[in-house]
């Protein structure tokens, strides 16, 4: 049944009911484009690709410094920095290594390079064992005058003392496996990442489970937001617009969060359905998004990933942000950072600029998810873009964004234009919530004027829409194409497990004590 061009229409779908042996579903909602492609993998004409899931994405950084390009790195042996010789250790990526001359330095010691890069291999400094069986500096392949010994290095201060049990809080000692939960369905699946609804045996409680492999993440660009995931799931496991942690845990080859289960879905599939949402619906939610935006920032977290995927509605119809994995922590007031980090279509155009940023980027991102839920499209459509393949890539988005003016429908009210605007706005030091009033600013701006903040802080206001759900485990909300996936893992690959270094995810377990306390009393 095909209904007007670009709307949603219902196909029975009979070869898939044929071909397939489990049940389906016999109706599945698809969208109709006309025409065909110029090429394969190229969008029809009409075609919005503001309809689709983006994943979120880190550019890698690259730092020069007298022809020198270094990169960021992980060094799983034993490294010295070439300009002051102390080893490079520690948790995080504590080194630096030029991409072209592979010179090894610390972080805080690459502009002090003065050395300009030749482009010809360094061999790194490393470490030898004399007769005696102590160690002494050198480089690999050097040779070296008796005259002039090479210094011993200094000794690098001791690794922090591992965590004793009996120094943990009592109920912290408990540990989860996968053998605790049951595997119910599959619900979502991002660039690292597959999210399964999952019950625990012992409770009967349902919750998601996120799960990682670690191959996916053993480079040194990804190791560090599994981390810092974990512990803005910690910080955020009390807020009521946040997704909290229950547990951690891992085997040999993959990493689990299990977190709060959200029935709801996100608002990616419901605004997929109603194209747009009436002002008071999007008011409200863009007003609880600021209260978690606003605690996240007051704990010194940039979330630098908002968009409709990330806000999900529980069961009441309230939204709680969920995917730390772009965050930022320890951001003090004042400070800034500049990774180039986000989802394409949300990037604020200070990281564009290659500018150093703060919170001024999750303001923007609201802007953008506020422009779509009023207007039912990204504020950086073109018409007929569709059409011209140039059109069509990242860098031509983000040229769009830099200088693009941003028209407002006219169908939307003076204060809803307002607050689009203000959000919206290309300078980050005259952006809402970014001027001397802060937070303030955005509370007291007249299109939020009707809400009363404090009560909706506590969950006191009734939400304007109410997801249907006709029970706990309920997945009407979440879209087919993740629920029809099969639910088991697949099995480890000995060979892969072999090449992981597991000293990376030591100390990931965790159990949220609160929870611990509740499931106690069960």
């Amino acid at each position: 049944m095909v209904r007007n061009k670009n709307e949603d229409c219902l196909l029975e779908l009979f070869s898939l009911l044929c071909d397939q042996k489990k049940p389906v579903k016999k109706w599945r909602d698809v969208r109709v484009f006309p025409n065909v492609p110029a090429a394969p993998g190229m969008p029809c004409a009409g075609e919005d690709r503001s309809i689709y899931r983006r994943g979120a994405r880190r550019w890698r950084k690259l730092y020069r410094v007298n022809g020198h390009i270094f990169q960021a790195k992980r060094f799983n042996r034993r490294a010295f920095c070439a300009f002051c010789q102390d080893r490079i250790w520690g948790l995080g990526r504590q080194g630096f290594k030029c991409i072209q001359c592979k010179l090894l330095v610390h972080k805080k010691c690459h502009k002090l390079v003065q050395k300009p890069c030749s482009n010809e291999h360094v061999d790194p400094v490393e470490v030898k064992e004399d007769a005696n069986g102590e160690s002494t500096l050198g480089r690999a392949s050097s040779v070296r005058s008796r005259a002039e010994p090479e210094p011993l290095p200094e000794t690098p201060p001791a690794p922090p003392a591992p965590v004793r049990a009996e120094d943990l809080e009592p109920g912290s000692q408990r540990h989860y496996s996968l053998e605790d939960f049951e595997l119910i369905r599959v619900i979502g699946r991002g660039s690292y990442a597959k999210v399964l609804m999952v019950e625990l045996k012992r409770t009967k409680r349902v919750y998601a489970m996120k799960v990682i492999k670690k191959a996916l993440v053993t480079d040194d660009e990804d190791i560090d937001w599994v981390q810092t995931e974990k512990h803005v799931f910690e910080t955020a496991s009390n807020h009521p617009f946040l997704v909290g942690l229950h547990s951690c845990f891992q085997t040999p080859s993959r990493l689990f969060f299990v977190i709060e289960f959200v029935r709801g879905g996100d608002l990616m599939f419901h605004m997929q359905r109603q194209r747009r949402l009436p002002e008071e619906h999007a008011r409200f939610y863009a007003a609880e998004i600021s209260l978690a935006l606003h605690f996240l920032h007051e704990r010194g977290v940039i979330y630098r990933d908002l968009k409709l995927d990330n806000v999900l509605l529980d069961h009441e119809g309230h939204i709680k942000l969920t995917d730390y994995g772009m965050c930022k922590e320890g951001v003090r007031p004042g400070d800034t950072t500049s990774t180039f980090c986000g989802t394409p279509n949300y990037i604020a155009p200070e990281i564009l600029r290659g500018e150093e940023y703060g919170f001024s980027v999750d303001w923007w991102a609201l802007g953008v998810l506020t422009y779509e839920m009023l207007a039912g499209r990204s504020p950086f459509d073109i018409a007929q873009a569709a059409d011209n393949p140039d059109q069509n890539t990242e860098d031509y988005l983000f040229q769009v964004i830099l200088e693009k003016t941003i028209r407002i429908p006219r169908s939307l009210s003076v204060k809803a234009a307002s607050v689009l605007k203000g959000f919206l706005n290309k300078n980050p030091a005259e952006r809402l919530g970014c001027g001397e009033g802060a937070f303030l600013d955005i509370v007291n701006h007249p299109f939020f004027k009707s809400i009363e903040w404090e009560m909706l802080e506590q969950k006191q206001v009734v939400p304007p829409f109410k997801p249907r759900l006709e029970g706990e485990r309920d997945l009407a909300n979440f879209p087919p194409e993740f629920t029809d996936e099969p639910v088991h893992l697949t099995p480890d690959d000995d060979t892969v497990i072999a090449d992981i270094d597991q000293s990376e995810f030591e100390g990931f377990e965790y159990v949220n004590p609160l929870l611990m306390s509740l499931e106690d009393c069960v």
